[in-house]
């Protein structure tokens, strides 16, 4: 298993057919789908089409989606990281997202922000993007937060799967500007 990136409390490791029961009770979990347009899946097929379609987007793109593995425990907390978005999204196509999705029990632990800090810097500075974009639903209030602490603009609202979410954007330029001491 390739780990891409340590921070103190986790790494971030290649998502594998092996962490099918695990991603299994995250996307059945409909706690976890509440903001994520209610649809949990029902089927273990389809969590083994998703880790498919990750591993090709290692392979085309360089990244996706990476599993947060806890060093301490060994456990799995979820998955965090970047992902290029090829279909249409609030009318946009082909930009890069942050994203990240936790087991309730790891919620409100820093996770998500410690995780996704960590993938800013993997983006910008060994992906060399320039722009990194994020969504979240607007009634979702922790991950609002999150993206804003992380330095994100919201730079618009949208529909998606029926539900409203706000649309962030994070230039290169902008987040090194708020990383400076």
């Amino acid at each position: 298993m390739a780990v891409l990136i340590e921070t103190p409390r986790f790494r971030l490791r290649e998502m594998e057919a092996g962490d099918l029961e695990i991603l299994f009770r995250l996307d059945s979990d409909p706690v976890v789908h509440r903001y994520l347009g209610n649809h949990p899946v029902t089927s273990r097929d389809e969590i083994t089409g998703m880790i498919l379609y990750v591993r090709k987007q290692y392979a085309e793109n360089g990244f996706g989606r990476w599993m947060v593995e806890v060093k301490a425990t060994g456990e799995c907390a979820g998955w965090a990281g970047l992902k290029r978005v090829h279909d249409h999204v609030n009318n946009r196509t082909g930009f890069v997202d942050l994203g990240y999705r936790l087991l309730p029990e790891f919620w409100g632990q820093g996770i998500a922000t410690e995780c996704s800090a960590a993938s800013l810097v993997y983006g910008f500075n060994s992906l060399h993007l320039t722009e990194i974009s994020a969504a979240a639903h607007v009634q979702n209030d922790a991950s609002n937060h999150i993206l804003g602490k992380l330095g994100f603009q919201k730079t618009g609202t949208f529909l998606f799967h029926g539900s409203e979410n706000n649309w962030y954007d994070l230039s290169e330029a902008d987040w090194r500007l708020n990383r400076a001491p």
